[in-house]
């Protein structure tokens, strides 16, 4: 029988980590369905979904624990159940502004007052192109719930748009 897992490291980068990674899954009887790789604050950020026999789930961890012994922090836990995704209308945002500690934290919180669930979410600052100043820039994929229309999300958004100096790009997502 199969499990779904889901393999998260962090550690020092390197050329052909992700490889060594996808070895480690693939000797392990994997298949990897889905991941989310970066470079972040100068360390490797992975997470990769897979789907390997439930008793070769010790190979994997053993394997993805060899890869680098000093410096790489490896976890495996098990992925929900496919039929456990919430119900509602799909819906990407972006936010660009004026970068300020604070942002994420708004910007959240009206999302969690809404009941509107985080899908996906990607920032990075940048610099402007006009003044050079720090920008902004987040991308959101979410889950609206069936009691929140975007008009309603859209308005909620605004109202802190002044405070925090952001704009917001909405469209609705394909599935």
């Amino acid at each position: 029988m199969n499990q779904s897992v889901i393999l998260t490291v962090v550690g020092s980068d390197r050329p052909g980590l992700t490889r060594a990674i996808a070895d480690a899954v693939y000797a392990a009887g994997g298949n990897w369905l889905e991941s989310h790789l970066s470079r972040l604050g100068g360390k490797y950020v992975g997470s990769v979904l897979v789907d390997l026999p439930a008793d070769r789930l010790g190979e994997l961890e053993s394997a993805a624990r060899a890869i680098d012994a000093v410096g790489l922090t490896v976890a495996i836990v098990p992925a929900a159940a496919e039929g456990e995704r919430a119900a509602g209308q799909a819906l990407g945002i972006e936010i660009v502004g004026q970068d300020r500690p604070g942002i994420v934290r708004e910007v959240t919180t009206v999302l969690a007052g809404l009941d509107v669930n985080i899908e996906d979410f990607t920032t990075e600052i940048e610099g402007s192109a006009w003044s050079g100043a720090p920008l902004f820039r987040g991308r959101a994929k979410l889950l609206l719930p069936a009691s929140v229309s975007t008009d309603q999300l859209r308005e909620a958004l605004e109202r802190i748009s002044g405070e925090i100096m952001v704009d917001f790009t909405m469209q609705t997502e394909t599935a």
